[in-house]
């Protein structure tokens, strides 16, 4: 097959691409940065150099390609000026107009535990925009939506208040289950559904782990030589100063709140819990530990 892969060479983009060339898939690789030309060339793939908010680049690169991977690139959640939701809407109309111009009929867009919220998901509410308008697309183009959990590597933002304070303070977590996922079983799940025949609209969850707060803070406290580390609860306005102490947009840190307090409810996780995969992935938290480790080493070298 030949597939086209959106994200470069990111956290799950990677891993993807590495197994669709050793699977012995044509894969091209959309990235920005001309400077992963060679890394992308050398992993087997073709490199397309361009921007994702270019229709006409993206409408060539899709053309004649079996299927798609899309994806929105995170924004920079300290740009004073970055309207994320717009954001988030611009690019699904972007690929919507490459897939029907270009005549693609399969796409695999990768969205997020919540996609399928329109209300009270916070900052995610973007990445259900996107799932709305790709599913506005004729029905020969076969869509899968990938709702995965929280993913492991956001625990990287926590290693200053770690180093700060010796906690995990949230207004999520705690005593309360956090559904995680690894962007290598996501990467697994994606290659599974684009290499896979299926027709129509469909969205598929993905999960490495359920565990507590408590639970996650004990795993990545051992890992670090902190074994006593706690995960504290504290207020959705805590957590909102916190954030905007540090300088984040206003509106996104907001957002933010707002999506972890949906996390704590039990809202954003309810159509995981009524969906969730037969089979969970393979990363486990000890896996991801030992990279969080290095990382809190790293960050004490800096």
């Amino acid at each position: 097959m030949k597939i086209i892969i959106t994200g470069s060479l990111g956290h799950i983009s990677k891993p993807l691409t590495e197994e669709l060339v050793q699977k012995g898939h044509l894969v091209t690789v959309i990235s920005s940065n001309q400077q992963k030309q060679q890394e992308i060339e050398s992993i087997g793939a073709s490199p397309a150099i361009g921007s994702l908010h270019d229709v006409a680049f993206l409408t060539k690169t899709f053309t004649g390609a079996d299927a798609v991977y899309t994806m929105v690139p995170p924004g920079n959640y300290f740009d004073p000026n970055l309207d994320l939701l717009a954001y988030y809407k611009a690019l699904g109309r972007n690929y919507a107009q490459a897939i029907q111009h270009s005549a693609v009929k399969k796409v695999v867009n990768l969205s997020t535990i919540g996609g399928n919220l329109a209300e009270g998901n916070g900052i995610l509410k973007g990445a259900h925009q996107v799932e709305q308008i790709l599913n506005e697309l004729p029905m020969d183009v076969a869509i899968t939506h990938m709702r995965p959990n929280s993913f492991f590597y956001n625990l990287l933002g926590y290693i200053p208040m770690i180093k700060s304070t010796g906690i995990i303070a949230a207004n999520y977590g705690g005593d309360h289950i956090i559904p995680w996922v690894s962007p290598i079983d996501i990467a697994a799940a994606v290659a599974e559904e684009l290499t896979t025949p299926f027709e129509g609209r469909k969205a598929r969850s993905v999960a490495s782990e359920d565990l507590y707060g408590d639970e996650t803070a004990s795993i990545l406290g051992k890992a670090i030589g902190k074994p006593d580390l706690k995960w504290v609860l504290v207020s959705d306005e805590e957590t909102l100063n916190g954030l905007l102490s540090v300088g984040m947009n206003p509106k996104i840190a907001a957002g933010l709140v707002e999506m972890y307090a949906a996390l704590h409810s039990g809202l954003l996780a309810q159509d995981y819990y009524q969906n969730k995969p037969a089979v969970m992935g393979k990363v486990k938290m000890t896996d991801y530990a030992k990279e969080f480790a290095a990382a809190f080493k790293q960050e004490s070298l800096a």
